[in-house]
């Protein structure tokens, strides 16, 4: 996955939290703020659901399609 760099203005408060987590957990502080951010925008959810998933790429299409096509309103 490409990264991206970019500038963020937080309340320090938040900053700290994110460097102790960093530390606490080994990890960089981008990582744990990309971790937060993925788990606030529901993008680790839809990570493991595709984990878990067998589907192809083909049949998860078809799938949304008909689920879009039967939440429509039919014309009168």
């Amino acid at each position: 996955m490409s990264k991206t760099r970019t500038t963020l203005t937080v309340d320090e408060e938040v900053l700290r939290a994110v460097k102790v987590r960093a530390a606490r957990t080994g990890k960089g502080d981008s990582e744990v703020i990309e971790e937060a951010l993925r788990k606030e925008l529901g993008l680790d959810l839809l990570d493991r659901l595709w984990a878990q998933s067998d589907l192809s790429a083909e049949e998860a299409e078809a799938l949304a399609v008909e689920a879009q096509h039967r939440t429509r309103k039919r014309p009168r």
